[in-house]
C-alpha cells in the first residue's frame, strides 16, 4: 500500500513537472535601452565611401520612451575604437547631432554610412581618445513614423538610451559601469541638456560625469518668435511639425490654411538644406489662428522649456555671440537658471559670427572639457 501511494505521488509529480515544462515562461518586457538589433556597419569620413573610419561600428535599433511616456524604437550608430583602452573601462559618449531634417534619409546613421556626416569630424576627436560614441537618430528619424523634431523630452530619452544600448551590444566590450558623458549642439544641444535634466530620474544607473551643450534652443517659443519671418523660418516650421508628431492633441493640420497644409506636407520628408524654401514666411502665412499662443501649444512648449530641473552633473554651455538662429540671450538665460539652482556651469561666450561657426569654434573646447570630467578632474564654475 505504501509503495502504491509512493508510486502515485511520483507519477503526479512527474505529470506536474511535465505540465510546467510545457508552459511558456513570460518574456521580460523590453526595458529602455534594450537592443532590438545590432548590425555591423561601416562608417565613412568622405563622400563616395572614399575613406573608411577604422572603428568597429554597429547600426542599432533599441527601445526608448516617447515624450508622452510610451515605449518606442529608435535607431542609431555605435562606434568603438579597435585598439584596447588602457585606462580601465572604456568611456562612452552619447553624441547628439544637430538638425538633420525630417525625412528618414536625413538620419545620421544614413549619412555616416555614406560618408556625408559633417559632425563625424567632432565624433572622431572622441574616437582618437579611445572613447566609444553612441549617436542616436532620435525618434522617428530612420525608423517608421514621424520625426519628433525638437520634442526635447523624447530626444533626451533617446540619447540616454543610446548609451544604455551601447553597453548591451554583444561584442562591443562596453561596461554598464563605464564613465559616461553627453555632448550636442543646436538640436543636439537641447537633447544633451534634456539628457542632463532627465538622467537623475530616468537613467540614474549611468555614471554620467558631465554634459556639454552648445547653441541650446532652451526656450522653443522664444526661438520660434525669433525665426518668424526670417531666412531660417523653415526650422521653426519643422519644429512645429515635430512637436505635432510628439503630441497628437496639437492637431496642427486642423489649424492650417490650404497653403500651410501644402507647404508643411511638402516639407515633411525634407532634409535641413531643403527647408530654405520656407525662408521669409511667417506662422500667420500658414494659419488664420495664432498657432503658438493657443493654450494647447503653450502647455507643450512650456513642458519642453529647459531650466526647470537642475542637472546633477557639471555642464559646459557654449554659445556664439553672432548666432542668427538661436540668439545668445536664450542660452545665457538657461545658464542663469542653472546657476541659481546650484548647478556647476562653465559658460563660454564664443566670438563666432554665426550659429554654424559656433559649433566649429566650441566643439573642440567642449570635447576637451568632457575628457577632463571623464578622467575625474573637478569642474570649475563661472556662474
Amino acid at each position: 500500500m505504501r509503495l502504491r501511494r509512493l508510486r502515485v505521488r511520483v507519477s503526479l509529480s512527474a505529470i506536474l513537472l511535465l505540465i510546467l515544462s510545457l508552459v511558456a515562461i513570460p518574456a521580460r518586457a523590453a526595458a529602455p535601452g534594450d537592443v532590438i538589433s545590432a548590425q555591423p556597419t561601416t562608417v565613412y569620413a568622405l563622400p563616395g565611401k572614399l575613406l573608411e573610419v577604422p572603428v568597429n561600428a554597429w547600426h542599432l535599433l533599441y527601445t526608448s520612451t516617447s515624450a508622452t511616456g510610451n515605449a518606442n524604437a529608435v535607431s542609431g550608430t555605435l562606434l568603438v575604437p579597435k585598439a584596447s583602452y588602457p585606462l580601465g573601462r572604456r568611456p562612452i559618449i552619447g553624441y547628439a547631432v544637430g538638425t538633420h531634417g525630417l525625412g528618414d534619409q536625413c538620419a545620421p546613421s544614413v549619412s555616416m554610412s555614406q560618408g556625408t556626416e559633417a559632425e563625424l569630424a567632432l565624433v572622431s576627436l572622441f574616437l582618437l581618445k579611445g572613447f566609444a560614441v553612441a549617436v542616436t537618430d532620435y525618434e522617428g528619424l530612420g525608423t517608421p513614423g514621424e520625426h519628433t523634431y525638437m520634442a526635447g523630452i523624447s530626444q533626451g530619452h533617446a540619447v540616454l538610451d543610446s548609451i544604455r544600448a551601447a553597453t548591451r551590444v554583444s561584442g562591443a566590450g562596453l561596461s554598464d559601469r563605464a564613465p559616461v558623458a553627453v555632448m550636442g549642439y543646436s538640436q543636439g544641444g537641447a537633447s544633451a541638456a534634456w539628457a542632463a535634466q532627465l538622467q537623475p530620474s530616468y537613467a540614474p544607473e549611468l555614471r554620467l560625469k558631465g554634459v556639454a551643450a552648445g547653441g541650446v534652443p532652451a526656450d522653443l517659443h522664444a526661438v520660434a518668435d525669433h525665426l518668424d519671418g526670417s531666412a531660417n523660418f523653415g526650422l521653426g516650421a519643422a519644429a512645429g511639425v515635430g512637436l505635432d508628431a510628439a503630441y497628437p492633441e496639437l492637431r496642427l493640420v486642423d489649424d492650417l490654411n490650404a497653403r500651410g497644409r501644402a507647404l508643411l506636407a511638402d516639407a515633411a520628408d525634407d532634409c535641413v538644406g531643403d527647408l530654405s524654401k520656407l525662408a521669409g514666411l511667417r506662422f500667420s502665412d500658414l494659419s488664420t489662428v495664432d498657432l503658438l499662443n493657443q493654450p494647447k501649444w503653450l502647455a507643450r512648449l512650456s513642458e519642453n522649456r529647459l531650466g526647470a530641473q537642475p542637472p546633477h552633473v557639471p555642464l559646459f554651455l557654449y554659445h556664439a555671440q553672432g548666432d542668427e538662429i538661436i540668439p545668445q540671450e536664450i542660452g545665457s538665460t538657461l545658464r542663469s537658471e542653472y546657476c541659481r539652482a546650484g548647478v556647476t556651469v562653465r559658460w563660454t561666450s564664443l566670438p563666432a559670427p554665426s550659429h554654424v561657426l559656433g559649433a566649429v569654434e566650441g566643439g573642440p573646447l567642449a570635447i576637451e572639457w568632457l575628457a577632463l570630467r571623464i578622467l575625474g578632474l573637478p569642474a570649475l564654475s563661472n556662474c
